[in-house]
């Protein structure tokens, strides 16, 4: 959505699901190789010629170069199709395919994780990770402290401007304060700010969102209680903390892509090789661990479940978090439409990620669905082949010759 940026905003998406679709599938498929796991035929062949549909619809918009704002929500709005066939296929196949939801995927955890999950209370679950976590360290009481005084200039504006409900973080002030800011923070970054914006809009806006502020504090401090957070209509605080949480991940994206960008211009890499390497394989290291962690601890439902989400993941990420990316750039923008710059290297990634999908579209299933060593030698070397070629040229050794007819 940022001026000059969407080529960042591409190659990340798209580089991310490359990561995800032939990096973290071929480990898996490694090292499950001797478990002899397979998986659901069914739902793999959705979830792959889905995504598959996807990408022939995002090359389309490449390859046209402009997008207006219906076309955007037509994009946008395929996730919700994705979302329901997803429902109903499986409500169809449920018959030959159940589960015990109530026992946990993860076959290695012990009973303490199992109660603390059964109890529904997500900061436990994070202290016995942290507890079972080999990588923790205890630090010193003066490294803790400047640990805290480092982070307090990040914390303390999330912190008044996100709603907390919970229990052990439950603030009457802080929660008045939050309500009372968050609407000013929207205000801000609602504001227009580029040249046409006149003081009196500006003053409006901020109006508006001071007024909002101030009547959700005064709500807020009538109805809640200094002891103990509020037991009735949840909702509300629910989805300002999800909304304002939503709104601090922009803020922070936004100046990840103002890094990357600088970083480019002072070491004269191109922008968007740094979002196809350095922001994918960021945004793809969580995919990585839990994917790899579910299918290589749990039980075989943890493998599916695992490969499912390396599908499902990227579709989300494609129609989701860009299609509302484009819907709202075209929405700023209407009843224009807005310009994509072709690039020839996003296609050459997007045609390599095409060659992961038919790769594992066509192995898997000659391999009786099962997750083996071929499977995962061919995605690797796929996607290797696909970084080094974009490496090699970036560095200026090989240049596509764009040739004006």
């Amino acid at each position: 959505m940022g001026s000059g940026t969407g080529d960042i905003g591409f190659n990340t998406v798209l580089g991310g699901a490359s990561f995800v679709t032939c990096v973290v599938v071929g480990f898996m498929s490694i090292l499950l190789k001797q478990k002899q796991i397979t998986v659901n035929k069914a739902a793999f062949l959705r979830d792959v010629c889905f995504l598959l549909l996807v990408l022939a619809s995002l090359s389309f918009i490449l390859i046209h170069g402009e997008i207006n704002i219906w076309g955007a929500i037509g994009f946008l709005s395929m996730y919700i199709f994705y979302v329901v066939f997803v429902y109903v296929s499986d409500i169809h196949w449920s018959s030959g395919y159940c589960s015990d939801l109530s026992i946990p995927i993860l076959s290695s955890m012990g009973k303490l994780e199992v109660n603390v999950i059964e109890e529904g209370s997500l900061e436990d679950v994070a202290e016995v990770e942290m507890k079972n976590c080999c990588f923790c360290i205890t630090l010193p009481a003066p490294c803790l402290m400047l640990i805290n005084i480092l982070e307090m200039p990040l914390y303390l504006p999330r912190r008044l401007t996100i709603p907390v409900v919970c229990e052990k973080k439950w603030s009457k002030p802080i929660a008045v304060a939050s309500v009372t800011l968050a609407p000013v923070l929207l205000s801000v970054l609602w504001n227009p700010q580029g040249d046409d914006a006149g003081f009196l809009n500006s003053l409006v806006v901020y109006g508006i969102g001071l007024l909002f502020g101030m009547i959700f504090g005064v709500i807020a401090y009538v109805r809640t209680e200094n002891a103990s957070p509020p037991k009735k209509c949840l909702f509300p605080w629910l989805a300002g903390g999800f909304l304002m949480s939503v709104i601090w991940s922009y803020i922070i994206a936004q100046e990840l892509v103002a890094l990357l960008v600088s970083l480019g211009y002072i070491f004269e890499v191109s922008p968007s090789i740094l979002g196809l390497t350095v922001l994918a394989w960021g945004n793809s290291v969580g995919d990585l661990i839990t994917n790899l962690t579910m299918a290589f601890n749990g039980s075989p439902e943890g493998a599916q479940v695992a490969i499912s989400g390396c599908y499902a993941g990227p579709i989300f990420n494609i129609l989701f978090g860009l299609g509302l990316s484009l819907v709202g750039s075209s929405w700023h923008q209407y009843p224009s439409s807005v310009v994509i710059p072709r690039d020839l290297y996003l296609l050459e990634t997007l045609c390599f990620l095409v060659a992961g999908l038919l790769w594992a579209l066509v192995i898997l299933p000659c391999r009786k669905m099962r997750l083996d060593r071929v499977l995962g030698a061919g995605l690797l070397a796929i996607y290797i082949i696909s970084m080094s070629m974009r490496l090699i040229q970036t560095l200026g050794s090989f240049q596509f010759q764009v040739i004006d007819s």
